[in-house]
């Protein structure tokens, strides 16, 4: 069985998908754009900020899930181009107490809305 998980503190879906699916204690986590879920837009500066407002939207997605970033296994850090990695690895390491998940960062050229940066995470109870 699977429960769809859905907060207006996070992006709308802007296709046919979820924000985040629970299914038997995994929450899987869609790749979150860099988008202030209040104004819809992507937000100003550089990958820094892209990246903090990508994970604001993973902890209210977690949050309605019941959950923090203690709860997550696993991420994927796709980014617009791997010269922007060493910035983003700044703002990633702020983002968890302890142990870190595992990781997967790639280069994936026309992310969308043009941003630098999105992430998508696994969660467990």
């Amino acid at each position: 069985m699977k429960i769809v998980i859905s907060t207006q503190n996070a992006p709308a879906a802007i296709g046919p998908y979820s924000q985040a699916i629970e299914a038997n204690g995994m929450v899987f986590i869609s790749g979150q754009l860099p988008i202030d879920p209040l104004t819809g837009e992507l937000v100003t500066g550089g990958v820094k900020e892209q990246a903090t407002q990508c994970f604001r939207n993973i902890r209210a997605i977690l949050e309605e899930a019941g959950l923090t970033t203690a709860n997550i296994v696993k991420t994927t850090v796709f980014l617009g181009d791997m010269s922007l990695f060493s910035e983003m690895n700044e703002v990633y390491a702020q983002q968890f107490d302890g142990a870190f998940p595992a990781r997967s960062a790639i280069a994936a050229k026309g992310l969308p809305r043009n941003c630098m940066v999105e992430i998508e995470a696994i969660a467990v109870r």
